[in-house]
């Protein structure tokens, strides 16, 4: 709604139209609340950014009942298990048989533009792209606003009654927080991620994660023709440094396991490298700024939990608003934080155990439990218990299809 002279209103600012903020913004639609999201890319860059591609249980359930999982439902690949690999053995945690659920292969970026989609194909709220200058204005107050640049060059401001931070570890909405008020917990692994994406067919039906002595690798996939692959590596690695046939053939070596085998294809985009590390920013509420998905807590990607907790973060700030605007209570406003956080400590415990069983750790840059052959023992033995015990496969199972989503109502 304009007020006049650039000035506008809305229910909630949503900065960041990833999938946190368009999932939030989707469940306020259907729940008649307005909102407004703010992105600093443009469209096509945010629907072709690759990022994370498992969807848990809950998640999927999620999408398929705000009405944006057809083409999930469709193109989607359902897995109900993945290998563990180590010591030249394959081990299947079957999860339908374990928990009677599984999880869903489909990339972050096809939710991203399945949300765009129904927002903005089908006419049902503002998304703004490619706007600058965003800054956060009295959130401490009952009347917080976003002041920023769109895409014309025009100043505008978007004065709101709650924002929803959704911009990621490097956006505005967590740094609008003074100094000193945040407590910020937060661990760096001493390796990285070299990952590629392959135009070639999977030659398994599932994901593998393999703990081999020369390194981690995860084999998995974003589709029935292309493949996605991860080695671990140096930290301070230059991914230019690795040609093709040395990433292919290191591959191959840490996947090894027999009757397996790799289909080997065109690289869909130069290797990257990612850092792995875990942090938390408690609390995720201040005032009516609230935080949610990477703005407020990043996980390694071994747990495969990044998207999925921003996901459900928005599922328990959605639930905090409707009883806000519907009712005039904020006791869901001020749960949110520690609701969110229950979650979130525990996919961050989930991600660092997968983590320090899969990984190899060097002496040299990280003398911690798991580093040496006293390490590496610990690590194989965690493995065995693993694959050997029903109970400890079902803790891994439950943990990686998806704990249900809490509410605050």
């Amino acid at each position: 709604m304009r007020e006049g002279d650039g000035v506008e209103r809305t229910r909630v600012g949503i900065v960041g139209a990833g999938p946190a903020g368009l999932v939030l913004a989707t469940l306020l639609e259907r729940a008649g609340i307005e909102s407004v999201v703010l992105e600093s890319r443009s469209r096509s860059y945010v629907e072709q950014r690759v990022r994370a591609g498992v969807l848990e249980h809950p998640t999927v359930e999620l999408l398929r009942g705000i009405g944006v999982a057809d083409r999930l439902d469709r193109e989607g690949m359902p897995h109900e298990g993945i290998s563990l690999r180590f010591g030249g053995g394959d081990h299947r945690i079957d999860f339908a048989d374990l928990v009677g659920r599984g999880i869903t292969v489909y990339g972050q970026q096809e939710v991203v533009k399945d949300l765009l989609a129904d927002r903005v194909d089908g006419h049902r709220g503002p998304v703004e792209f490619e706007v600058s200058d965003v800054a956060l204005h009295d959130v401490t107050t009952d009347a917080p606003s976003i002041t920023f640049t769109d895409a014309t060059g025009t100043d505008r401001t978007l004065r709101c009654d709650v924002v929803a931070g959704c911009d990621g570890f490097h956006g505005v909405s967590r740094t609008a927080i003074p100094d000193g008020l945040l407590r910020i917990a937060e661990r760096t692994y001493p390796f990285s991620w070299l990952g590629v994406l392959a135009r070639a067919a999977p030659t398994h039906d599932e994901l593998v994660y393999a703990g081999h002595d020369r390194g981690f690798a995860l084999y998995s996939m974003r589709s029935p023709e292309v493949t996605r692959l991860y080695l671990q590596v140096p930290p301070d690695t230059d991914a230019a440094a690795w040609s093709e046939r040395q990433i292919w053939d290191e591959l191959g070596t840490r996947l090894e396991a027999d009757g397996f085998g790799l289909n080997e294809g065109e690289l869909c985009e130069k290797p990257s490298v990612t850092g792995m590390r875990s942090r938390v920013v408690e609390p995720m509420r201040y005032g009516r700024l609230l935080l949610a998905g990477d703005a407020a807590h990043i996980v390694p990607p071994t747990g495969a939990k990044g998207m999925n907790l921003a996901i459900a973060d928005v599922r328990v700030l959605a639930d905090a608003l409707v009883s806000l605007f519907e009712g005039g209570s904020e006791t869901g406003l001020d749960a949110y934080s520690d609701t969110c956080l229950r979650r979130v400590w525990r996919a961050e415990h989930f991600s660092w155990w997968m983590t320090s069983m899969l990984h190899r750790f060097d002496d040299e840059n990280d003398p911690s439990e798991f580093a040496g052959p006293f390490g590496r023992g610990l690590q194989l033995s965690q493995l065995r218990y693993t694959v050997g015990s029903r109970a400890a496969a079902t803790s891994l199972a439950e943990n990686y299809v998806g704990l249900p989503h809490e509410g605050t109502r």
